[in-house]
């Protein structure tokens, strides 16, 4: 069975969620391809109707990592 080695994760900005990915993968930003799902909405005036960031943070597999 193949391993996944990507997560999606959710933020209040897709900075966040990149960061929360990176911290659970335990790897830096240069060894992970960032795909973001959808960008943060604000609602009104900061009311309900606001939407968390996506991302999709995929591990970045060398020869010796296959």
């Amino acid at each position: 069975m193949k391993k996944v080695n990507y997560i999606e994760v959710e933020g209040k900005t897709v900075e966040e969620a990149v960061q929360k990915a990176l911290k659970e993968l335990k790897l830096p930003r240069n060894r992970v391809k960032i795909e973001s799902l959808s960008e943060e909405k604000k609602g009104l005036f900061g009311m309900a109707g606001s939407k968390l960031a996506k991302v999709r943070v995929s591990a970045i597999l060398g020869k010796e990592n296959t």
